[in-house]
């Protein structure tokens, strides 16, 4: 059985699409991290979100959002939501998500990158889809399966969502040979 460490609505749903074996524990650590390139950063939290929880098989993931140096993570309130989406507004920028899997023999680990292109949008069209879509729990403010703001993407469209299950599913597999579980069931 696998223990999401995760208190997103979207990974849970994303997870169902590999497997019905596991069950939610939210994580409680702090999302921070003294990392500024992405790859280490969401790394470094996911990790710790799986060393926090319990159970013999844990997965955890981090997701951010990136542009010029700069991380997107969850806004702090509906201004910096604001801020975040005009700033990517008509831009692309990389969203990387990093997961962690920690078995009782074994810790594995990898990120994934997408890329991602905004529309070009007006400050009034962002108020209305902050309104609408109350991205506050998203890292860059916006969930791609809202269909109003990305213009097109390149990569997993699951890891903009926050799971990346082309990756997830193959290293998944790879735990059940190397130990001998069943989890994709």
């Amino acid at each position: 059985m696998i223990t999401l460490a995760s208190a997103s609505p979207r990974r849970s749903e994303l997870l169902k699409n590999l497997t019905n074996n596991f069950t939610v524990e939210p994580s409680n650590v702090d999302e921070g991290s003294t990392h500024k390139n992405p790859k280490k950063m969401t790394l470094d939290i996911a990790r710790s979100k799986a060393m926090w929880s319990g159970g013999d098989v844990i997965l955890s993931a981090d997701t951010t959002v990136y542009y010029k140096g700069e991380h997107f993570g969850k806004p702090k309130d509906i201004e910096s939501a604001v801020k975040m989406l005009l700033t990517l507004s008509g831009k692309w920028h990389n969203v990387y998500t990093g997961v962690c899997i920690k078995t009782v023999e074994k810790t594995y680990q990898f990120v994934e990158v997408s890329k991602v292109k905004f529309k070009d949008l007006s400050e009034s069209a962002v108020r209305e889809y902050v309104e609408k879509y109350k991205p506050l729990d998203k890292a860059g403010a916006y969930g791609i399966q809202d269909n109003e703001i990305v213009e097109k993407y390149k990569g997993s469209y699951s890891n903009i969502m926050g799971l990346p299950l082309e990756k997830l599913e193959k290293l998944l597999r790879k735990i059940e040979k190397e130990q001998n579980i069943k989890l994709l069931v």
